[in-house]
């Protein structure tokens, strides 16, 4: 009975772990707080590939606990007590079940204790050559933010490795810190509602990468090439090194629904869509544009919006405690694909003091065309 007993035990710990692998939320051993063996390491550093639970580590990789100094500095901790450090050309590497043809979005958190332009490079093998997120800038006041990450499976188990190689420093520790890695399954077609005529995709951003329940600080959706998957199904990011802020209503307030997109870079990122549009077709663009209350007070906070054949500068003056106004742009398509984009006219901070940075929020966009007479005949 006992034998029987302890089987059914392993039994249930490897169904649990299927689940976990192969479902939304942390990765298994996602925030570390497994800890490897002390006989396995050399004071912070790991010295085994496979010590880490459920991690492949290579390289110069440390495992952090919450109050390690760095000289006078304090290194911060996303998440729980523990958290890796990777240091000059080293990676952390996690073996996923997932679903061939399918599309995944991961979330972790990275805080810089370096001082150089800090980066990593994302990954899954099998899959596409490995994207560069650029963590150089806090958007936050704690220390560190929340990064996504998406990508279309090509095989049913692949590794997702989280790799820094900056050889620009004498300090071979010298690296960002990993905490808090999750995972979501993406619909990359949401539906629409079957009243609406909109003909953007995801206008209500109800779609979009994992965010840790309890986290206050949102997820960041970074800068992408026009052929990359997006964490934010139908939307990308266009910027150099800058990114959009992904939040949700538990801990913001959102014009429509429960997700939003909030512009915290100013002038340096857009967020964009194209659509298949008929020629000299009437074009109406509606959107929300608030405040996350989040105590982002500017007025005016100045919201751009810009379509392939018009656009507009819309004014709202927040007191940083929530609000939204609707408003609309109306064009005529000049070409066969419409451009949408919105950015921040202005560079905002929190009234708190922290230097967090904030910006509109954006929600509920919709985009609806109706060709022309002219435009119909053209088409037969």
């Amino acid at each position: 009975m006992v034998l029987n007993g302890a089987l059914f035990l392993l039994f249930c710990a490897a169904a649990r772990a299927a689940a976990a692998s192969g479902g939304d939320g942390p990765l298994l051993n996602g925030n570390f707080e497994h800890k490897p063996n002390r006989c396995q390491m050399n004071g912070t550093r790991v010295m085994r590939a496979h010590a880490i639970p459920y991690w492949t580590v290579t390289g110069f990789v440390e495992y952090i606990e919450s109050g390690t100094m760095q000289g006078d500095m304090v290194l911060a901790v996303p998440e729980g007590k523990h958290a890796v450090r990777l240091g000059i050309e080293s990676s952390v590497q996690h073996e996923l079940r997932v679903t061939r043809g399918k599309y995944y979005s991961i979330t972790f958190s990275a805080a810089r204790t370096c001082a150089q332009d800090e980066k990593v490079n994302v990954s899954i093998v099998p899959g596409d050559p490995p994207g560069e997120l650029p963590i150089q800038t806090v958007y936050t006041s704690s220390g560190w933010d929340s990064y996504s990450w998406a990508f279309q499976a090509t095989q049913d188990v692949v590794s997702f490795v989280i790799h820094h190689g900056d050889d620009q420093v004498d300090d071979p520790a010298c690296g960002p810190i990993i905490d808090a890695v999750a995972i979501r399954t993406l619909n990359d077609d949401p539906p629409q509602d079957a009243s609406s005529s909109n003909m953007l995709k995801n206008g209500d951003f109800e779609e979009g990468p994992y965010i840790t329940p309890g986290s206050p600080w949102g997820v960041l959706v970074p800068p992408m090439d026009e052929d990359d998957v997006s964490p934010l199904p139908g939307w990308m990011i266009m910027s150099d090194t800058k990114v959009v802020k992904y939040i949700d209503s538990e801990h913001f307030r959102v014009p429509h629904g429960s997700r939003a997109v909030e512009l915290v870079a100013g002038l340096e990122v857009a967020l964009v869509q194209e659509v298949d549009t008929v020629p000299g077709s009437s074009c109406r663009l509606e959107f929300s544009v608030g405040d996350a209350a989040n105590g982002c007070v500017a007025s005016p906070m100045r919201l751009q919006v810009a379509t392939t054949g018009g656009s507009k500068s819309v004014d709202y003056s927040s007191t940083g405690t929530g609000g939204y106004a609707r408003d609309a742009l109306d064009f005529t398509a000049e070409g066969t694909r419409t451009r949408v984009v919105f950015y921040s006219a202005g560079y905002h901070t929190t009234s708190d003091g922290t230097g967090t940075l904030c910006g509109p929020v954006v929600d509920d966009v919709s985009l609806v065309c109706v060709p022309q007479p002219h435009a119909r005949r053209l088409l037969r």
